[in-house]
């Protein structure tokens, strides 16, 4: 059983059926497969991408800036631990919303001793604003805070079962990787997380599993050792 974890959510995990925005009835389904994994008496670390509110990576059509767009990015993440706290602590479960840009009296600024002292005393911890520079995605963030916090495992939340030979959504032919190793994700570039956060994760042997969060219960499944998802790691795994 892992002690510590990471998990990363993109910011369609919040929309639900709106497509936009937060959803409260979204936020209550990411609620509770989170107290699942508490009741497992596993901390929890939590990134949320921005994407429902803002892409950043669209920024042409937009005509702005990239740096500008990135850190209008940064903001919707904090936007949506914001929401996620509330929702959590609206549950009774204890959360803190960490920063890695000052944001006085709104959020906290990340700190690793701040953090894992807060995790011990079993918050759940929520980290925005990505890796507080821009040109690097919410998934490198992630994998940065999962090091830092030293995370047994770190776990993309996706609404596609795991990682793909293609396109799922677009491809009726591609094939579910059971387990695939480093080195054959950033040759065959398969793109369902950031190559950037994959060569950081493999340069720390970090474990990474991606699996659909939007299927309940799926979250715990992972965490129990359940084959779900994908793992990404070192050693070659084998195709599913």
């Amino acid at each position: 059983m892992y002690k510590r974890i990471l998990l990363k959510l993109s910011g369609e995990a919040l929309e639900g059926r709106k497509g936009y925005g937060v959803d409260p009835d979204a936020l209550k389904d990411v609620v509770a497969d989170i107290s699942e994994v508490l009741e497992l008496g596993i901390e929890i670390g939590i990134v949320v991408g921005g994407g429902n509110i803002f892409r950043g990576l669209r920024y042409e059509e937009y005509g702005f800036d990239r740096v500008v767009a990135d850190q209008m990015g940064m903001l919707a993440t904090v936007i949506n631990c914001l929401a996620l706290s509330q929702a959590l602590r609206s549950s009774g479960i204890s959360s803190r919303v960490m920063c890695a840009v000052e944001m006085k009296g709104i959020t906290e600024v990340f700190s690793k001793d701040s953090a894992i002292r807060y995790l011990a005393e079993k918050d759940v911890l929520l980290f925005a604003g990505g890796t507080g520079n821009p040109f690097f995605t919410t998934d490198t963030a992630a994998v940065l805070r999962a090091m830092e916090i030293e995370a047994d495992l770190f776990l993309k939340g996706t609404k596609v079962d795991g990682v793909y030979s293609g396109d799922p959504l677009k491809d009726p032919n591609a094939r579910l990787f059971e387990s695939i190793d480093y080195d054959t994700f950033l040759k065959k570039r398969l793109g369902v997380l950031d190559l950037t956060a994959i060569s950081l994760a493999m340069t720390y042997n970090l474990p990474v599993v991606v699996f659909n969060m939007q299927k309940k219960g799926n979250l715990k499944r992972v965490i129990s050792g359940e084959k779900v998802g994908t793992i990404i790691k070192g050693e070659m795994g084998h195709e599913g």
